[in-house]
């Protein structure tokens, strides 16, 4: 999808290092602030940055999005509680941002679903949390979001 934006993919530490679990949220945070900040000042120029991640790493993009000082936040499976235990819900990360936000979701998602709420959007779509079921389907809606959260920032 073509929307006119650069994108960083950036892959989290614990990842690189080949471990399955994430690392501790303190460390995820510190290493993903440490890496926008890099990208805004050498290579975005200082434009605007909008947040975004999957799974672990929307949870990630939900807890530093003001810290970072993100214009909007994109998360795709947004893991809302471990399978099986919604009493251990997450939602307080997703529930504490304070700008436009587009979750993307499976239907069948065992980590939950959220609900829409003030600045958020939920978008569910057929298949389970790693959202290969309609792939082109994930592609247009985030790019429509994209359309309408950038629209107001162009000069």
């Amino acid at each position: 999808v073509d929307v006119g934006v650069h994108v960083a993919l950036v892959e989290q530490p614990y990842r690189v290092a080949g471990r399955r679990a994430p690392a501790p949220a303190k460390q995820l945070d510190a290493a993903w602030l440490a890496v926008a900040d890099e990208l805004g000042t050498s290579w975005f120029d200082d434009l605007p940055l909008l947040f975004g991640g999957r799974s672990s790493g929307a949870r990630v993009a939900c807890r530093t999005s003001a810290e970072g000082q993100a214009v909007a936040v994109l998360c795709l499976a947004f893991p809302v509680h471990p399978p099986g235990k919604p009493e251990k819900s997450r939602l307080p990360e997703l529930d504490a941002v304070e700008v436009s936000t587009l979750v993307v979701q499976g239907e069948n998602d065992p980590f939950g679903r959220p609900e829409a709420a003030h600045h958020r959007d939920v978008v569910l779509l057929p298949g389970d949390h790693n959202l290969k079921a309609d792939v082109a389907a994930v592609g247009r809606a985030v790019g429509e979001w994209l359309d309408r959260v950038l629209r107001p920032l162009e000069v």
